[in-house]
């Protein structure tokens, strides 16, 4: 591994402070624990992605990790071992320039309670969820850095913006590392209501996702 470059372009330098700003606030709000989770960028020379094991709300600018296109480490930690699941959606979604993954709480515990069905793992309760997470398939379990799970993420990367790991947690692609966590904000939030509420509320109905496709683009 090679050192930090001195000197980083400023778009560079401005994607690293953002990763370093999103990681923190997941962990200051309890998104995300000791150091689980990873954040990457797409650069239009290869990518950043958080050191392995690295802690997101403690993040250091200069020791995020840098991959060439080719996928080779050429400065800061050592990368995530989800490289490869993070490399695999950039390659399928030429929009995606940021993606976020945590362990989030309520998240985690939807697969452990059971989600709604494997295709969509919560109902669409709320316009919001809808209008800015959208469908969000279940990824059956396997050990963290899986290959297999890196393949099957990439053949759905181009038609949702987020999976759900089973035990593991949200992987969210945006088009920047903020909105990415905007994204799994809102997906977490939908988990915890849909989690809090007894008996369970009922899904929009048809003319109300209609209603949301054709005023605000909403994808469901």
């Amino acid at each position: 591994m090679t050192g930090t470059p001195a000197l980083h372009t400023s778009d560079e330098a401005r994607v690293r402070e953002e990763i370093c700003t999103v990681g923190a606030s997941l962990y200051q709000r309890g998104y995300t624990v000791g150091s689980a989770g990873n954040i990457s960028a797409r650069l239009d020379d290869g990518w950043l992605i958080t050191p392995t094991d690295a802690c997101l709300g403690r993040l250091d600018p200069a020791r995020i990790a840098k991959v060439d296109v080719e996928g080779r480490a050429v400065s800061g930690g050592k990368p995530s071992k989800t490289l490869a699941l993070h490399r695999g959606i950039y390659a399928r979604n030429a929009d995606a320039r940021g993606i976020v993954h945590t362990h989030s709480t309520h998240l985690v515990a939807l697969t452990l309670a059971g989600v709604w069905s494997e295709d969509d793992v919560l109902p669409p309760i709320t316009p919001y969820y809808v209008m800015k997470v959208g469908h969000v398939p279940l990824i059956r379990y396997r050990k963290p850095g899986d290959q297999q799970v890196a393949v099957q993420i990439a053949a759905l990367a181009d038609r949702v913006r987020a999976v759900l790991l089973e035990r593991l947690g949200p992987v969210v692609w945006e088009r920047s590392v903020a909105h990415a966590s905007y994204a799994l904000e809102e997906l977490e939030e939908t988990a915890r209501l849909w989690l809090m509420t007894n008996p369970r509320p009922a899904p929009l109905d048809a003319a109300a996702l209609e209603e949301l496709r054709e005023t605000f683009g909403a994808r469901w």
